[in-house]
C-alpha cells in the first residue's frame, strides 16, 4: 500500500540523503550555498496569498530584514537588506519562473552582496486554506564566520524566514502582526505615569 498523503513540510526538513540536492534542483538558475526551507499554512486561498507577495512592494511587512524593494519592470527589482552591525546589503533580482496563483521563482543578478536564489510555492490545502513553502539558496556575507555573526544578531536567514512567514499567516489571517515588543510611544507613556 502507499501512502498518497503529501507531507507538507520543506524538502529540506526531510531524512532522505537526496532531499537537500532534490530542492536545490527545483530552483530555476540556482545559486547560493547554503539551503533553507519553511512552510506554514495560512487559512487565506493561495490566489490570494499569491497576489500578495507577487507585488513585492508589499513584502517588507512581512519580511522583517527588508528595508525596502523597489520593482524595475514586471520581473526585476532591488533590495535593500538589514546586517549585522547596522550594515545593510543590496541586491538586484529577477524572477526566473513563475505559474500564476502557484509558485513564484527568483535569483540575484551579477553583483548581489548576498548571492541568492529561491522559490515560494503556494500549495491548496483544502478546508485547511493554503500551505505557503519556501526554499531559499544563499551564500552568506562572509563565509562561515558571517553565518556564525548572522545567528548572534538573530539575523540568519532560517532563524528570519520562519519567523517571516509568521507575520505573513498573521497579516493574512488577521490583517495585523502580532508584536511582543514595546513601541517607543508606549514608553514614553509609561514615563509620564
Amino acid at each position: 500500500m502507499t501512502d498518497t498523503t503529501r507531507d507538507d513540510a520543506p524538502l529540506t526538513a526531510s531524512k532522505r540523503s537526496d532531499a537537500a540536492e532534490e530542492a536545490t534542483s527545483a530552483i530555476p538558475e540556482a545559486q547560493g550555498s547554503s539551503l533553507i526551507g519553511n512552510a506554514v499554512t495560512i487559512n487565506r486561498p493561495a490566489a490570494e496569498l499569491y497576489a500578495f507577495w507577487r507585488d513585492f512592494s508589499n513584502l517588507p511587512q512581512v519580511l522583517d530584514n527588508v528595508v525596502s524593494i523597489t520593482p524595475s519592470d514586471a520581473t526585476r527589482s532591488h533590495w535593500v537588506v538589514k546586517a549585522p552591525g547596522g550594515r545593510t546589503v543590496e541586491w538586484d533580482a529577477r524572477v526566473t519562473e513563475e505559474r500564476e496563483g502557484e509558485m513564484i521563482a527568483w535569483t540575484s543578478e551579477e553583483g548581489a552582496d548576498v548571492p541568492n536564489s529561491g522559490k515560494i510555492e503556494f500549495r491548496d490545502a483544502g478546508a485547511r486554506g493554503t500551505v505557503v513553502t519556501a526554499h531559499i539558496l544563499y551564500d552568506p556575507p562572509g563565509g562561515a564566520i558571517g553565518k556564525v555573526v548572522a545567528k548572534m544578531f538573530q539575523r540568519e536567514p532560517k532563524v528570519q524566514a520562519r519567523r517571516d512567514l509568521r507575520r505573513f499567516k498573521q497579516l493574512m489571517e488577521t490583517g495585523e502582526i502580532a508584536t511582543g515588543a514595546r513601541t517607543q510611544a508606549d514608553l514614553e507613556y509609561r514615563k509620564g505615569e
